[in-house]
């Protein structure tokens, strides 16, 4: 019988400096502080609305640990949802000021926009929307799977338009 989650809990990243990236991810996304671990050098941290104990987890490995490939196996991007158009159109803005915004792009009933953290590890932000958030402005990484079936990197679950009058 298969295993059946409901959903994905959370995300544990290696980070080069683990408070610079505590602070990006608390400034940036608004995350709290759930707990520390100083014997793993770890941080948890909690997004604002979120039920859980803590959606991100992050250990310090330091800055002689080898740089993060582009196209190599491993995790392409984390992907947060948001409720509103105008939610993403702020977090356009918030990543911009950060430096942090690397591109937008639409996959029909949902936008998104992209960004990364100060280790290059990338995420996603996407909404369902009315196509308001702009052109595609993002560059993904080549990627037979990604450029030969896009419908498998979609983003939440949307209800379909509205039935025109």
């Amino acid at each position: 019988m298969p295993v059946s989650p409901v959903r994905l809990n959370h995300t544990v990243l290696f980070v080069t400096d683990l408070d610079r990236a505590e602070s990006f991810y608390t400034q940036v996304f608004g995350m709290d502080v759930a707990a520390r671990e100083p014997r793993a050098n770890a941080s948890f941290l909690r997004l604002p609305r979120s039920g859980n104990h803590h959606d991100l987890g992050l250990f310090g490995v330091g800055a002689d640990a080898p740089p993060k490939v582009g196209g190599a196996v491993g995790l392409y991007h984390l992907a947060w949802q948001l409720d509103t158009i105008e939610e993403l159109a702020e977090a356009r803005r918030t990543l911009t000021e950060a430096g942090a915004y690397t591109g937008q792009s639409s996959h029909g009933a949902t936008k998104s926009i992209y960004g990364a953290d100060p280790d290059g590890n990338e995420f996603e932000l996407s909404g369902c929307s009315p196509d308001s958030i702009g052109a595609n402005t993002r560059k993904p990484r080549p990627s037979r799977l990604l450029s030969s079936t896009p419908s498998l990197h979609g983003g939440p679950a949307c209800p379909p338009p509205a039935a025109s009058l």
